[in-house]
């Protein structure tokens, strides 16, 4: 089979599977994002090594799975995450490499690479249960919703940036980090974004979860979405060049890892979750 039908395969499969977890929600959602958070710290660290770094990989990827888990937790209520844990990890850990690297071993180097692999894969992909669960959202079509809109507008800039730069070309964006985006792939992202905003929003968010944007806010929302969704783009291949890989790794057949599949939703998840709190607006009795 081809590339690209490797590609469309995993791609029939896997969107409609996603979809039915989010819809689901709960432990399920829990624990699609704790495995895709190890995954994808295994797929950070691996590369990392090749850089010259030396994490903790097995402790952040067992750090990195436990935080959609312990966000699952919390939600329910039967787990109190106290303030001062995270501070406690951290000095843990950091305590770790005193026996473990020494001075020798890049302590500082190892230690920073391995919170940081945890708080980039792990600590993003919770945001997706805090989507799910917004405090906006009443009831399960609200909350799948909230995942869905990122989810569809970061495939939009994808898909926007892909054929606007391969029609128009011109100056690249940024050659030295990756060579094939340009500018007008990047403005074609934003545009694409924007349009297929103002159809999801008032044709779905608006009648079944009752929310909304104002206008401006809705371009707004739309502009940022697809501009830290190029953003996460170009971090993740900052990475692999600087780990000297092509590919983060070959979970995905035809896709690479999971580094590449989800490099923007990284840095979108995070930012929507603060938008929604500023930008969303109540639509009661839309329908």
């Amino acid at each position: 089979m081809s590339e690209l039908g490797r590609r469309v395969v995993v791609a029939l499969i896997g969107a409609p599977l996603a979809v039915g977890i989010i819809w689901f929600g709960d432990a399920a959602l829990a624990t699609l994002a704790a495995a895709l958070s190890a995954i994808g710290a295994w797929e950070f660290y691996r590369i990392a090594r090749g850089a010259g770094a030396k994490p903790l990989s097995g402790v952040g990827i067992v750090l990195s799975a436990l935080i959609p888990l312990a966000v699952h937790g919390q939600t329910l209520g039967v787990l109190r995450i106290p303030l001062v844990l995270p501070m406690l990890v951290v000095l843990a850990l950091f305590a770790l490499t005193i026996w473990l690297r020494g001075v020798d071993g890049g302590p500082v180097a190892a230690v920073s690479t391995t919170l940081f692999g945890v708080l980039y894969t792990g600590g993003a992909l919770a945001f997706v249960y805090g989507l799910r669960y917004h405090r906006f959202a009443i009831g399960d079509t609200a909350g799948a919703l909230l995942v869905l809109l990122p989810l569809v507008l970061t495939w939009a800039s994808d898909t926007g940036a892909y054929f606007a730069g391969r029609a128009i070309g011109g100056r690249k964006l940024m050659p030295s980090v990756s060579p094939g985006k340009t500018v007008s792939g990047a403005v074609g992202g934003v545009v694409l974004t924007v349009a297929v905003a103002t159809a999801f929003v008032p044709l779905v968010l608006v009648p079944r979860a009752q929310l909304a944007f104002s206008p401006l806010g809705l371009v707004l929302f739309a502009c940022v979405v697809s501009v830290v969704a190029q953003i996460g783009d170009l971090a993740e291949s900052l990475i692999k060049r600087e780990g000297g890989v092509k590919d983060s790794g070959s979970i995905f057949p035809g896709h690479g890892g999971v580094l590449d599949r989800l490099d923007s939703l990284f840095f979108v998840l995070p930012v929507v979750y603060a938008l929604y709190d500023v930008l969303l607006l109540p639509a009661p009795g839309a329908s």
